[in-house]
Parts: structure tokens; C-alpha cells; sequence
């Protein structure tokens, strides 16, 4: 009996942690903490849902506790009066779950139609250009790259968008299926090698400034053994600074090593990283078929290194000396880079984290 009390107290404690963590969530992250009118549309419906379903468990608890007290069995001889083949009851049990469906059914058909309406992203103005900024997502294994097609710029794992407006997105896969999602934001789309997928947007200022400007997004399907490790940065700014970083992107001139150090560091990347990663440029004339790994341009001024590691050199290096380690499965692993000694390593991490557009 002590046995299965102290059981019992276990699974009790679990319980009430489960409860009190379910709540956790940070603003940048949390999708129960909605910072954009699609997750607040996707929020809404939630909370409406839940409480339908709460108010029919209430219901069917008071229901049950009537006929638990009303009809309970008095006498071992007694047997109950049989009733069976009510055709009100019939019509009541099955017209209310056609009622409950329909309203919950009605205000999610139409925010899924809503949300999917994106006839907008190719509306042109007198000047020929789109009115909207479309951003095209592809995903990898194991990272994420933009491109800004009608700006003419690439970044990979930092998406930089305007507050207050709609943005409008492809996404699609170079390699096997993921799937999209900025959880403050909303969306939660598929990423798939043989079709686009579209959908849109939007950040609200205030809910930025709460979280300095920066959210969470991460891979939402199962894709491999650093499925958990692929995240990537969205840095959401008011409109004036983001016309800004797009000048300063498409302004952006060749970086010159400012030391000895990084100047053998460019000497390395020009002969080992190259190849893959391409020319150190924010211009997306590289051929959608050639980015087989993460645009540098602006590396310097990333938010995390890989997607998960603080930025600074320490980190860079460890990245840089064993890749498969912190990402199992990516493909700088398994013979595509070269192993690199420790006078190596501090030369290329120098000239990597010198490589910024801005000093912001």
C-alpha cells in the first residue's frame, strides 16, 4: 500500500510540473504568445475551440453526475424502467455534434481562406514593380536561405522583414520536405523539393519591440538527425530601418581582410569553402542551382553561428573544427571539408567574422 502511495505522489508531482510548464514560452518563440495578425487569427481560433470543447465536457460531466445521484441503483431487486428507442434523444445526440462542427467549422474555413489568399503578391504598380516584398524561402539540410528576388539580395539563416506590412512567401526544398514556421508569427507551412507553397505575414511593432526586434523560426518536420538544430533568426524592423539594410546590402562592395590573420583566412575560404558557399557577395546572381551552402556575405553580422551557436570566434572555431558534432548529418561532414589545424582555424574564423555589410 505505501508502495503504490509513493507511486502515486510521483505521478502527481509529474503532473502538476507538466501543468506549470505547458504555460512556459518566451514572447520569441511561443506560439501561445501570438506577435502578428496571422497568429493572432490561428491564437483566436485556438482559444475558441478550446473553449467549445471545454463547455461540452462541462456538460456531459453535470449530465453524468445527474444520472449517477438520480438513477443509482437503491435495491439489489430493483431493476430500473427500460427505455429504449427515443427518437427525441436520437435527433438531440446527433443534430448538437452537427451544431458544434459547423460552429467551429464556419470561423476556421474562413480564416483558412483568409490566410491563404495571396493574389496580392504579384500585384504590380504603375512603375511595373510588385507593391509587396516577396520573400523566396528554400530550405536545406541543415539551414535556411532568402532570397529577395525583386531587391536582388541572398542571406541564409537571418530573414530581415518590415513591421506592420504583409510579407509574401515561396517556399520550397532543395532536397527532401521540411516545413517553415515562425511560431510568434504563425504559418507553419511545408517546404517540398516538387512544388512551391505560398502563403503570407505579418509583424506587429510593438510585439517586436518586446523582443528586440528578433524571433525564433525553426524547421517543424522531421527531416533528419539535426532536424531539432534547424533554426534560423528573423530580425523584424520598422520600415525605415529595413529600406536601410536593403541599401546596405545592395550597396555592399568586396570585403578587404583588415589584418595578416584574415588575409590568410582568405586565402583558405578561397581555396577550401569557395566551391560550395560561393562568391562572399549579398547579390543573388548566383544560380538557384549552385547555393549548395549558406551565403557568408553577411556573416559577421549574423545573430548565431549554424543557426544555434552564440557568435564569436570560440564558437565559429568549434563550429569550423568538427561540424558533424554539433550538426550530425550536415554537409560540410563526411569528407567535404577539409580538416583544419589550430593556426588555420583562427585565421579563417578572423576572416569569416569580418565580413559585414554594416557595423550595426
Amino acid at each position: 500500500m505505501k508502495k503504490w502511495l509513493r507511486k502515486w505522489r510521483l505521478a502527481s508531482i509529474i503532473a502538476i510540473l507538466a501543468l506549470v510548464l505547458s504555460g512556459c514560452g518566451e514572447p520569441f518563440l511561443s506560439a501561445l504568445k501570438p506577435a502578428g495578425e496571422v497568429a493572432k487569427q490561428q491564437y483566436d481560433l485556438i482559444l475558441f475551440s478550446l473553449g467549445i470543447m471545454v463547455l461540452v465536457i462541462i456538460v456531459v460531466v453535470v449530465l453524468f453526475t445527474i444520472v449517477l445521484v438520480r438513477f443509482r441503483r437503491k435495491h439489489d431487486n430493483e431493476i430500473p424502467k427500460q427505455v429504449e428507442g427515443s427518437h427525441l434523444l436520437e435527433i438531440i445526440w446527433t443534430v448538437i455534434p452537427i451544431i458544434i462542427i459547423l460552429v467551429i467549422a464556419v470561423p476556421t474555413i474562413a480564416a483558412t481562406f483568409s490566410q491563404g489568399d495571396v493574389s496580392a503578391m504579384n500585384k504590380k504598380g504603375k512603375d511595373g514593380n510588385r507593391e509587396n516584398l516577396v520573400v523566396n524561402v528554400r530550405a536545406h539540410l541543415y539551414w535556411w536561405e532568402f532570397e529577395y528576388e525583386d531587391l536582388g539580395i541572398l542571406t541564409s539563416q537571418d530573414l530581415v522583414i518590415p513591421t506592420d506590412q504583409k510579407v509574401y512567401f515561396n517556399v520550397e526544398s532543395a532536397d527532401i520536405k521540411h516545413s517553415f514556421w515562425i511560431p510568434p508569427l504563425g504559418g507553419k507551412l511545408d517546404a517540398n523539393p516538387e512544388n512551391v507553397n505560398k502563403f503570407f505575414l505579418s509583424v506587429d511593432q510593438d510585439k517586436a519591440d518586446e523582443v528586440n526586434n528578433i524571433f525564433y523560426g525553426k524547421c517543424a518536420e522531421l527531416c533528419g538527425p539535426s532536424h531539432a538544430l534547424m533554426d534560423f533568426k528573423v530580425k523584424a524592423l520598422p520600415k525605415d530601418q529595413f529600406d536601410q539594410w536593403v541599401a546596405d546590402m545592395q550597396n555592399a562592395e568586396e570585403p578587404v581582410p583588415t589584418s595578416e590573420l584574415a588575409q590568410k583566412g582568405e586565402d583558405i575560404f578561397n581555396e577550401s569553402c569557395i566551391t560550395c558557399h560561393g562568391e562572399v557577395t549579398p547579390s543573388n546572381e548566383t544560380p538557384k542551382s549552385a547555393r549548395v551552402a549558406p551565403n557568408l556575405a553577411n556573416f559577421g553580422n549574423k545573430e548565431k553561428i549554424a543557426g544555434i551557436l552564440d557568435h564569436n570566434e570560440e564558437e565559429l572555431k568549434r563550429w569550423l573544427k568538427d561540424p558533424d558534432k554539433i550538426k550530425p548529418g550536415n554537409k560540410m561532414s563526411g569528407g567535404n571539408y577539409p580538416d583544419l589545424n589550430d593556426e588555420q582555424l583562427d585565421a579563417l574564423a578572423a576572416y569569416l567574422m569580418e565580413l559585414k555589410v554594416s557595423d550595426k
